[in-house]
């Protein structure tokens, strides 16, 4: 059983058929799946499976705060079960890869207090930009 599912279960939600097909999808290291994929991947399970249903279970997981909601670049959104640990994102400039990183540095920390101006941070987001393994080699 997913972290994603084990974490639904514990909240009480409750895993339809749909539901549970959609986190199941959603299981696994580094897992950023657009909207689309995650249908695609749902349906060769649970072939009557509808795009709208799949849109609305996303919709709730990230209202429910289970599904982080990955925007990058004007792409596509994906969709990221990682919710409950903190970590930042590398991302290939060419393909769009998605990978989860966790960098020894507290980003919250890393901007200088002359540099707040007065806020009161209570979050950062650092995604980093490369070319993957696979681009680089095309």
């Amino acid at each position: 059983m997913s972290d994603l599912l084990e974490r639904l279960r514990d909240r009480g939600w409750r895993l339809t058929a749909q539901r549970r097909v959609v986190a199941e999808v959603l299981n696994g290291d580094h897992v950023h799946y657009t909207a689309d994929e995650v249908h695609a991947r749902a349906a060769e399970r649970l072939p009557e499976i509808a795009r709208a249903t799949v849109y609305n279970t996303l919709s709730e997981l990230v209202s429910l705060g289970e599904v982080i909601e990955v925007s990058t670049d004007g792409r596509a959104k994906r969709y990221d079960p990682n919710a409950h640990h903190s970590h930042q994102h590398l991302v290939c400039s060419r393909c769009g890869t998605i990978k989860d990183v966790h960098p020894s540095e507290d980003p919250l920390a890393a901007l200088p207090e002359g540099e707040r101006f007065g806020f009161r941070i209570s979050e950062a987001t650092v995604t980093y930009r490369g070319v993957c393994p696979t681009c680089a080699d095309a």
